[in-house]
């Protein structure tokens, strides 16, 4: 069973938070989620158990219960959903994503659209 932990500490560690779960049996795993560019927790985490309904009495015990000075949110995970976006990006034209995720045309700097072109179709903008 895949647990969500919330509204953790900064400061707790994976070790940590496996030991506030094996009281109620098998850790198959515990990890903080780390924020990638600054190296720091991102305040939640993921317990993953074995035994469906040790991890359920986990979650029911767990939840709102005060852990380092915080209650936790304690709830079964969901499902990740599927990321969408991809290609596009800086530059690049047409396919979505793309710095701050501009959508269907491509994000920033996407060119493109109906005019194209250095001068825009002669709309207004740069003269030959």
């Amino acid at each position: 069973m895949d647990i969500y932990v919330g509204n953790l500490a900064y400061e707790v560690r994976d070790d940590e938070l496996n030991e506030a779960f094996a009281q109620f049996g098998e850790i198959e795993s515990a990890r903080v989620i780390m924020d990638r560019e600054t190296g720091r927790s991102r305040g939640f985490g993921f317990v993953k158990m074995p035994n469906r309904e040790e991890g359920q009495r986990a979650i029911e015990e767990l939840n709102d219960s005060d852990f380092q000075g915080r209650p936790m949110r304690v709830r079964e995970a969901e499902e990740r959903q599927p990321r969408g976006g991809g290609g596009g990006g800086f530059n690049r034209g047409g396919g979505g994503g793309g710095f701050n995720r501009g959508g269907g045309g491509g994000g920033f700097n996407r060119g493109g659209g109906g005019r194209g072109g250095r001068d825009g179709g002669r709309r207004g903008g740069y003269r030959d």
